[in-house]
């Protein structure tokens, strides 16, 4: 019986891993240290494709016989990408920004597996409701917004300000599932309920 390359999500996110767990029951977490930064005038669609490329290609580096998995989620609104804030004042912006707009939330995948890479991209559309001045700053107080794309967590007490999702909520979270689920399937992984 053939034996099972093993998985590998490279990234540090604990939502991510979460969520993988609703695919793979085993598998390994390497966070990737790459430069997350743009470049001048890259699109969204563009840099989540290349740095989920070069998380899953750096991991894969020194597992070469690993399906390596990496991802990147960017909110954008209007012409603005919204990474994670680093400072509050940078989320208090972010969620000025948001509050009663609709914006996307994009999501890269790639998929390594012995020298292959497929990657693709999610998109959804959120709306926010509109937020008072003491709801963001009661928000804030949670600290829940410092390590999320575009300063807030869907599936958290950002919750509460999400008036329609358009699209993939796992999207939102930051692993759109049947995505990766296709793209694991198209690279020879099987899934065993």
């Amino acid at each position: 019986m053939l034996q099972k390359p093993p998985i590998i999500l490279a990234s540090a996110s604990p939502r991510r891993r979460e969520l993988l767990q609703l695919l793979v029951e085993k598998f390994e977490v390497q966070h990737a240290s790459i430069d997350e930064n743009p470049i001048a005038r890259e699109a969204a669609e563009d840099l989540v494709l290349r740095l989920a490329t070069a998380k899953a290609h750096a991991v894969a580096k020194g597992s070469p016989n690993a399906i390596v998995i990496g991802a990147d989620t960017v909110v954008v609104c209007g012409s603005k990408i919204l990474g994670k804030p680093e400072t509050s004042e940078e989320a208090r912006e972010m969620l000025t920004l948001l509050s009663g707009q609709a914006h996307s939330v994009l999501t890269g995948l790639c998929v390594t597996r012995q020298g292959s890479a497929l990657a693709e991209y999610s998109c959804s559309q959120v709306t926010f409701a509109r937020m008072t001045l003491v709801e963001i700053e009661g928000y804030l107080k949670t600290k829940e917004p410092m390590d999320k794309a575009g300063a807030y967590a869907i599936q958290g007490y950002g919750s509460r300000f999400i008036n329609r999702v358009e699209g993939c909520y796992f999207n939102v979270v930051g692993l759109p599932i049947s995505l990766l689920y296709r793209m694991l399937q198209q690279i020879g992984w099987q899934f065993n309920g």
